[in-house]
């Protein structure tokens, strides 16, 4: 792999992510944030994208796809609480409709416009890779606890997406992979406030997410194309 695109750049496990494949000798990574960069200096081959807006992410579609196809997308946006008006729902009767279509569209709506407009980016004669974090409550299966309506929902469509586009891809390029991954729980803001009750051997900082995360995306081959892998690279049922 030689080129890369991450969203969620400026995150905890995006920055991770986009550092790991920076220190590798020879990549070009383009990071994109979804604010402006602290500083007046953007980092080499920074974008600036937004995901309410199609226009931003078609126009960084164009800038990086005319530099060359991309071996690896990552997309590691995410939001599951946002104080006042988004916090995980306990029960039907806290749903708020307002709230629950701002969650569906960073986690879903989001990354299908990512992956509109660059998936046509992806290399075709060599491996390529387009992997959108997701998370294991977003399994229908897994689900024995219920709760957190918005989030599960969000990260559910995520994963039917991905499967789309998957079998889509492989229609298009056969060496084309796209992939829904769960990090597991990492010591960042999003899962900040519900760190309580997690073992401390399974809350990983952002630098060991980023590496196990990375470390699945290099195991994958054209034959997991379509698949929701867990960060030790175990799959997890829908």
């Amino acid at each position: 792999m030689t080129k890369a695109a991450v969203f969620g750049a400026s995150g905890g496990i995006g920055g991770a992510i986009a550092d790991l494949l920076e220190a590798r000798e020879g990549m070009t990574v383009y990071r994109g944030s979804r604010r402006v960069y602290e500083g007046s200096n953007p980092p080499d081959n920074g974008f600036i994208y937004d995901l309410g807006d199609e226009t931003s992410i078609a126009a960084a579609a164009d800038t990086i796809g005319a530099a060359g196809p991309l071996d690896l997308i990552v997309v590691a946006t995410g939001i599951l609480q946002r104080d006042p008006d988004i916090r995980p729902e306990r029960s039907w009767k806290q749903i708020d409709g307002d709230a629950m279509a701002q969650v569906l569209a960073v986690n879903t709506i989001g990354p299908a416009l990512i992956a509109k407009h660059f998936l046509p980016l992806m290399a075709s004669e060599t491996k390529s890779v387009f992997a959108a974090l997701s998370a294991r409550v977003g399994s229908i299966g897994d689900n024995g606890l219920g709760g957190w309506h918005s989030y599960r929902a969000s990260k559910a469509a995520l994963n039917m997406l991905m499967k789309n586009f998957a079998i889509e891809l492989g229609r298009r390029n056969r060496n084309g992979i796209c992939v829904a991954l769960h990090p597991g729980t990492v010591d960042t803001g999003l899962s900040k406030p519900f760190q309580g009750n997690v073992p401390s051997a399974k809350l990983f900082e952002p630098e060991r997410a980023a590496r196990q995360l990375l470390d699945v995306i290099d195991g994958l081959t054209p034959a997991d194309n379509g698949g929701f892998f867990a960060w030790d690279g175990k799959p997890i049922g829908w």
